[in-house]
């Protein structure tokens, strides 16, 4: 059985406990109900388990992300060192009149550009070659005026779902 089911019947069970147990004994305090459902459940346990299941996830997670970065960085790297050395390759050949080169392994042609734009006074391009771009929502803003009880149309606080706080010693 998977995890999610598993905690769904154990869940099922702590329930079903909880209900003999205040139906037996009406007098129970919280506490004490509590405890007593923790020593005949397994469901704390299982929670527990999960959490730091969770918790090797999310070291797993970080220690990924550092590893990707570092990985982006050095493909940056070598990206640009390959860039640099194509540009060199380039200098080299227009500078020296070299159109062509043969290799057992390669050629190499020197070749004119495509026509690239460039803008000189963006103040002078006619409104047809403009995109209207689309107003998005301050959502932060908004979020931070309803906090402090402003009233906005089309808007209203709700409650977050709920959710755990893990602290580790």
């Amino acid at each position: 059985m998977n995890t999610k089911g598993l905690l769904r019947s154990e869940v099922h069970q702590y329930l079903i406990l909880a209900d003999e147990l205040k139906t037996r004994y009406g007098a129970i305090d919280d506490e004490t109900l509590r405890d007593t459902l923790e020593g005949l459940s397994d469901l704390p346990e299982l929670i527990q388990q999960v959490i730091r299941s969770s918790l090797d996830d999310e070291a797993m997670v970080n220690a990924l992300k550092l590893r990707i970065s570092d990985m982006q960085e050095r493909l940056d790297r070598i990206t640009s060192r390959s860039e640099k050395k194509r540009e060199i390759a380039c200098w080299a050949m227009s500078t020296a009149g070299i159109d062509r080169l043969m290799a057992e392994d390669l050629s190499v042609s020197l070749r004119q550009g495509s026509p690239k734009l460039e803008i000189l006074d963006e103040a002078e391009i006619p409104g047809h070659f403009l995109i209207p771009v689309r107003p998005r929502i301050d959502r932060a803003g908004m979020l931070a005026c309803l906090k402090l009880g402003e009233a906005i149309p089309g808007a209203v606080l709700v409650d977050g779902q709920p959710h755990i706080s893990v602290r580790v010693k």
